[in-house]
């Protein structure tokens, strides 16, 4: 009869449950990072003088989502013929290649006669590519509590040249954004050159924004538009999946996690993990590509190369199940992901502490995983033992003299013994032996040592 392999049997199920707990986090990154994804498009009439004002919901990171966001509802507001499009941001930045294509999208519709303006509600940011965007519109309503600014880029890895050659760039584009709406260039220039942020009293004070304004409703009064029929427009579904994969950070641990599932299904022939570590491989390369489209293209070889190394390693790991060789592919995965970033303009960085806690807990888990592997693999290298073999290891009962040779019980069945390591040594009937090994039908054994009894206490 053929003994169990426990490790694999009991392990598949923890698998699993990985695998939906990492599907989960998925999920709940998404929303988190796009939360406002029950809000396509939706329509409601505030009076009726026939005007139409285009709203979008920029309140995401600034990137390859947000860029088709803010091309498709000036699309919209232009197929419309709307009275005016508003940007309702809140945004942190992004990417700079993004940022472009909007201040792009935005001089278009003014082109077309729909004006564009920015209203930065309370609290809230127009920061870093933000501020470039906000620039490049006619008017900038600013709310209590909200921030315009830093503005300095970042080229990620690139050398002191590419640095300069894109801050000039970009100072260039700031300053002539505010001389074309009449804003202080002095100030704008001091936002990209210093990396400086304007509260929102300074900002309304140096002329870097127009008004202050304490709501929307409040900034369409103000522009003779409180009885237009109010358009809101927010990411898609597609939108939303360019934006969550413009992550570097995310879009490495998705990357990972496909290559650690497909791999740890050579273990489990569950044949769930490697269709999910295969979608998540899929969509993992698909973000690269995203974030790497505004940069230099050739720069990706270099991490996708060390994402294959990584993936090779782990496979190892399925050869020899010892944990270091997961770890190791964890380590140059999280390597990779740093570089998908270099060489691709970014404001502000796309890395920071958050960042280097989340490739923290990615090293963590991948030594959990490592251990993981390695019990599992501890599993796959017992032999089975079937049958007589099954016996080896055992304790057996002397039933008659081994001298070299006799007879011994095992679990009541007779077995033919013999010790041979000392033929002159007799071993007695009822003494207890220890199997060794089987050639054919004869046991060997040694005898059990004696233990002695603890002497008591006087």
């Amino acid at each position: 009869m053929r003994t169990t392999r426990p490790g694999p049997n009991r392990s598949s199920s923890l698998l699993k449950v990985f695998l939906l707990f990492f599907l989960i986090v998925i999920f709940v990154l998404t929303q988190y990072l796009s939360p406002n994804n029950s809000k396509y498009v939706t329509v409601f009439a505030q009076g009726s003088t026939g005007k139409e004002v285009v709203v979008i919901n920029l309140d995401v990171t600034i990137d390859q989502g947000s860029s088709s966001l803010v091309s498709r509802a000036i699309s919209r507001a232009q197929t419309d013929h709307a009275s005016a499009v508003i940007i309702d941001m809140n945004t942190p930045g992004g990417l700079l290649e993004d940022m472009l294509s909007i201040v792009y999208s935005v001089s278009n519709s003014t082109a077309d006669g729909i004006p564009v303006y920015t209203y930065v509600g309370n609290d809230s940011l127009a920061a870093s590519a933000g501020s470039y965007i906000a620039m490049a519109t006619q008017e900038i309503f600013m709310g209590p509590g909200s921030q315009i600014g830093p503005s300095t880029p970042i080229v990620e890895g690139g050398t002191a040249l590419e640095q300069n050659h894109t801050e000039d760039g970009m100072l260039s584009l700031m300053v002539s954004l505010a001389q074309q709406h009449g804003r202080n260039v002095t100030a704008a220039n001091q936002m990209v050159l210093y990396d400086i942020a304007y509260p929102y009293e300074q900002a309304l004070a140096y002329h870097v924004a127009d008004n202050s304004s304490n709501s929307l409703g409040q900034t369409l009064q103000m522009l003779g538009l409180s009885g237009a029929s109010i358009v809101t427009i927010s990411e898609n579904p597609t939108e939303q999946l360019l934006s969550f994969l413009s992550n570097a950070t995310v879009d490495g641990v998705v990357l990972l996690i496909g290559i650690i599932a497909v791999a740890l299904d050579f273990l489990h022939p569950t044949y769930i993990l490697s269709v999910a570590g295969i979608v998540l491989i899929a969509l993992g390369l698909i973000g690269a590509e995203v974030i790497q489209s505004g940069g230099n293209a050739d720069a990706l070889s270099v991490p996708l190369v060390l994402f294959g190394a990584a993936g090779a390693l782990i496979v190892l790991e399925v050869k020899t199940g010892h944990g270091f060789f997961l770890f190791g592919g964890v380590l140059v995965g999280v390597l990779a992901t740093y570089l998908i970033t270099f060489e691709v303009p970014y404001s502000p960085s796309p890395f920071g502490a958050v960042q280097d806690v989340e490739l923290g807990i990615l090293i963590v888990v991948g030594a959990l995983l490592a251990v993981y592997a390695r019990w599992v693999g501890a599993s796959l290298r017992k032999k089975p033992v079937t049958g007589s073999e099954s016996i080896i290891g055992k304790t057996g009962v002397v039933t008659a003299d081994l001298s070299p040779s006799g007879e011994i019980s095992v679990d009541g069945i007779i077995w033919n013994a013999k010790y041979p390591k000392d033929p002159n040594q007799k071993i007695r009937k009822g003494e207890t032996v220890k199997i060794v090994s089987r050639t054919g039908l004869t046991l060997e054994v040694e005898p059990e040592p004696i233990k002695q009894k603890p002497q008591s206490a006087n």
